[in-house]
């Protein structure tokens, strides 16, 4: 069965592990992973080019040829390269150790060049070779430049809307595929719904304030995305939960919103209505957690200022 790497940005880097295994397990529940820093190995029959195109905090990606207890390489290892004409090396250092990594790379490249067809080309190689130091262990991979979709665009913001990558990774933790429905009954600006949609994933986003429903609507139209959004409050999504696989939301109320009912009674509320045999992913405000009958499998703090903590959780 096929390895593929994954070196992780470090900002949120225990959602970022999570979120590459949970999108793994999506497609393949048999994959099998491991971690040694910021890198994270998956074994699964899964592409690793499918994972990285829906995780959010990748950085670097591909697919391991070896392990290595040196720097030894014969070639055979270099059977990748067959059907490339140019190529690149890349030395990434996880260790604690220091290496003159431009003499490695140099090095590497000359010794690749002797074992193949191919020739160096730093700035558009067909192919990328790596290196990978742990302290644990060292890997020998292989990468190639990827096409990624473009950003979904808005016309539109909020000052307090979600983060994309938030909304993002929530997707991504409790493993909605494509052609599956998302529910967001407080959608806002519909950030939760362009995610969504960008993936394959189809969307229901409902918001009781005409200002935020004019938004989301504008938002899906520039994109030319179809997600249904309903100008309703959140208990509408009760009466349609036939219609959609999981919820997905960051909850807006808090204690300056200008409803009629005590915000904290009315999260309290929302999360007595939740289906129980849904996929689901809730952002709120650390601490408020605590006050919620959820019981969720994992719980994540996002830090965002002094004053502001954010918690994700996940069931």
């Amino acid at each position: 069965m096929p390895e593929n790497f994954f070196i992780l940005s470090k900002d949120h880097l225990e959602i970022a592990k999570d979120e590459v295994i949970a999108i793994a397990k999506t497609y393949d529940r048999f994959a099998k992973s491991k971690s040694f820093s910021n890198l994270v190995i998956i074994q699964s029959n899964t592409s690793w080019e499918k994972i990285a195109r829906r995780a959010t905090f990748v950085k670097i990606s591909g697919q391991i040829l070896r392990k290595m207890s040196g720097l030894f390489l014969g070639e055979e290892n270099f059977e990748v390269l067959k059907n490339a004409k140019t190529f690149a090396c890349r030395i990434e250092n996880l260790s604690s150790k220091q290496f003159n990594i431009p003499e490695l790379e140099s090095s590497m490249g000359d010794m690749i060049s002797k074992l193949s067809q191919a020739q160096v080309n730093l700035k558009n190689p067909d192919i990328v070779i790596y290196l990978i130091f742990t302290n644990q262990e060292n890997f020998f991979g292989f990468s190639r430049p990827q096409k990624f979709a473009d950003r979904p665009k808005k016309v539109r913001k909020h000052p307090h809307e979600l983060d994309w990558k938030l909304a993002r990774v929530m997707i991504n933790l409790i493993g909605l595929k494509e052609g599956e429905t998302l529910c967001d009954p407080f959608c806002g600006t519909g950030t939760t719904l362009l995610e969504a949609e960008s993936m394959g994933i189809k969307a229901i986003g409902l918001d009781f304030d005409k200002k935020m429903y004019e938004i989301s609507k504008e938002n899906m139209e520039a994109n030319e995305f179809k997600s249904k959004i309903i100008k309703a409050d959140f208990s509408e999504f009760t009466k349609m939960q036939d219609k959609f696989d999981g919820i997905v939301t960051d909850l807006p109320y808090g204690t300056a919103s200008k409803v009629s009912e005590n915000p904290q009674e009315l999260i309290k509320k929302f999360v007595s209505m939740l289906p129980r045999r849904k996929k689901i992913a809730i952002m709120c405000k650390k601490g408020f957690e605590k006050k919620l009958n959820m019981n969720p499998s994992k719980t994540y703090d996002i830090f965002r200022h002094k004053s502001l903590t954010r918690t994700i959780l996940i069931k």
